[in-house]
């Protein structure tokens, strides 16, 4: 495949999170000349406050994982250039399917969701993420996180007041619909077809995606002629907001322009 040229960057945030977790990111990768774009999902226009002010919104509830993958395919259609996108967790998960259908001049997806067929065997990750499921819950209904499973599942290792703070700044709820839609076929990928660059970052310390579990993502990918990276550090599920956010940005940006 080409190298990658592209000097447009969009970001796809995760589930339970607001945009806003991106802020640094999107400083760092603009002062290095690259045009990025950070486009909430679909009823996620507004501040982690007044989202949760809303909980349970019927029209957020009615999010789709290909409502999802629709409107970040008519964001990319829009736009002078193919872009590079990183995804973190769901949106590693959207990154993938994105590049799978050449939509994508590279992808990075950040302790990601895995496409459907990468089974998960590790307890961990049913533990952190069946209540968002809500399979015996009314799905009209959006999922807040509660601050207790916030502190285990996305923030654990960290100190009591910087998980607290983490939570009121970027804790929101979610589409049940959406989070069930991972499971389905519109999650799928075709692992054999040819792909633009793609790099799977793994979080030693996730408890939420267990590194494991994206290393057996990386190892699904099967066509030697693409370029497929692995990468994993000792990080938590809150990668994007932890103090080494700048270094992780710096390695993927070093990936970018290696290939």
């Amino acid at each position: 495949m080409a190298r990658i040229t592209s000097k447009t960057i969009l970001f796809i945030t995760g589930a339970f999170i607001d945009h806003r977790c991106w802020d640094n990111w999107k400083q760092f990768f603009h002062h290095k000349g690259y045009r990025v774009i950070v486009a909430p999902w679909p009823a996620k226009d507004a501040d982690a406050e007044t989202l949760r002010g809303r909980h349970p919104d019927p029209v957020l509830a009615a999010v789709t994982i290909r409502e999802l993958i629709s409107y970040y395919a008519a964001i990319i259609h829009g736009l002078p250039e193919t872009p590079i996108v990183i995804g973190h967790s769901f949106g590693g998960l959207l990154t993938q399917i994105l590049l799978n259908r050449d939509l994508a001049a590279a992808g990075i997806a950040i302790h990601s969701v895995p496409p459907r067929g990468v089974i998960a065997w590790e307890p961990r990750f049913y533990l952190s993420n069946t209540a968002a499921l809500g399979l015996f819950t009314d799905i009209s209904k959006t999922y807040l996180m509660p601050f207790k499973s916030w502190r285990k599942v996305f923030t654990n290792g960290m100190p009591f007041e910087d998980q607290q703070e983490s939570y009121y700044d970027h804790c929101i709820p979610e589409s049940k619909r959406a989070i069930r839609g991972g499971l389905g076929p519109a999650a799928k990928v075709n692992f054999k077809k040819p792909h633009e660059p793609l790099l799977i970052v793994a979080g030693s310390n996730d408890h939420c995606i267990p590194w494991t579990l994206n290393r057996r993502n990386f190892r699904a990918y099967q066509h030697k002629g693409s370029v497929t990276d692995f990468i994993v550090k000792p990080r938590n599920h809150y990668v994007l907001g932890l103090p080494t956010w700048e270094d992780d940005a710096s390695e993927i940006l070093e990936w970018i322009k290696n290939h």
